[in-house]
């Protein structure tokens, strides 16, 4: 069993997640992000720093079994952040390993690399077609990545779907706060596109999997994502109804929602970026056979369950913070519910 993981990113949903997984098996986990990681561990230790740090980097991953590699930049960032955090990040994360002689380091990308894709299921083959800042340094970084392979390096390429799960606010938590304070909640058009997304807990699983399988089947790249899935607007309907409040989803017209939403972007005004937008109006899910015929790694959760454990869990978190002030959300991470900007406006309407 690998035995010393370094995680990047180690404070945001998905390596906090990843972190506890680990801990609970027994291993010894070294965290490096921006911010402390949010428990404490007798097997936990930490590095507080920027990923493009290449000597505290080297540092951090000296004497490391594998690093998982999960730090980015959301979509929402500067873009000329993006292109650092994301590239700038991965090559001074794979130049420090590859100096401590890491012998695997599991890179997590995106389905975004796609952009937005022709044909469904989107096979890896499908070459990356990158629509945006995010999308294009996501390709980037895959590309960093695989020069590093075949230099005494193990480098699996993991793309997941949106996932989500505990932790998990970003745009995630304005459905939330619509369902819970009783309101309809709109959608763009008929609403019958089929948008795969993934549970965080599937996702750590893969990563543990990725870390473990032999190199020559793990040093590859794999798309990951929920097997069962159905429209998005039965998936939004599923959150509404476990509000209670008989509230439905509704259709809005496409073109001039598009319109108005696209407006409100480049105006600051709205968080609900282009790529996303466009990804709403057709059907978006990619294959996920070669993760199961190839690693054999099968997920466990459909999209309602990722997306009702989510809110089971917001729902709780904002019970047991009552009356408690809480600090004033920068909705710069995904664990942050992100600024509805224009559109809380639009509540009254639902």
């Amino acid at each position: 069993m690998v035995e010393r993981i370094v995680v990047t990113g180690g404070a945001g949903m998905l390596g906090s997640t990843l972190i506890e997984r680990l801990l609970d098996e027994g291993r010894q986990v070294h965290c490096v992000d921006l911010r402390a990681p949010r428990t404490e561990h007798a097997h936990l230790t930490h590095t507080v720093s920027d990923v493009r740090d290449t000597v505290t980097m080297k540092r951090a991953t000296a004497d490391a079994d594998v690093v998982v590699h999960c730090a980015a930049a959301l979509p929402s960032y500067p873009a000329d952040t993006i292109r650092s955090v994301i590239v700038g990040g991965t090559e001074a994360v794979l130049t420090a390993a590859e100096a401590n002689a890491v012998p695997r380091v599991v890179h997590i990308s995106s389905t975004a690399v796609y952009g937005l894709p022709k044909v469904v299921p989107t096979p890896e083959e499908y070459p990356r077609e990158p629509v945006d800042t995010y999308s294009a340094a996501k390709a980037e970084a895959e590309e960093v990545a695989e020069r590093f392979r075949g230099r005494e390096m193990c480098v699996p390429i993991l793309r997941p779907k949106t996932f989500l799960g505990p932790g998990r606010m970003g745009l995630f938590a304005m459905l939330f706060e619509w369902a819970e304070e009783g309101r309809n909640f709109p959608v763009l058009g008929r609403g019958d596109v089929r948008i795969q997304m993934f549970d965080v807990a599937d996702l750590v699983d893969a990563v543990v999997t990725a870390m473990e399988a032999p190199a020559e089947r793990a040093d590859d790249t794999f798309n990951l994502g929920a097997t069962e899935f159905g429209t998005i607007r039965e998936d939004f309907q599923a959150v509404l109804d476990a509000a209670g409040h008989g509230k439905r989803v509704r259709s809005l017209p496409a073109k001039p929602a598009l319109a108005t939403l696209s407006l409100l972007q480049r105006s600051g005004l709205s968080p609900v970026y282009g790529r996303l937008l466009h990804k709403l109006l057709d059907d978006s899910f990619v294959s996920t056979e070669k993760a199961r015929d190839v690693l054999g790694f099968r997920p466990v959760h459909s999209n309602q369950d990722a997306i009702l454990r989510t809110f089971a869990w917001w729902r709780e978190q904002r019970r047991t913070a009552g009356a408690r002030p809480t600090k004033k959300s920068e909705g710069v991470t995904s664990v942050e519910p992100w600024r509805q900007g224009a559109l809380s406006l639009a509540k009254v309407l639902f």
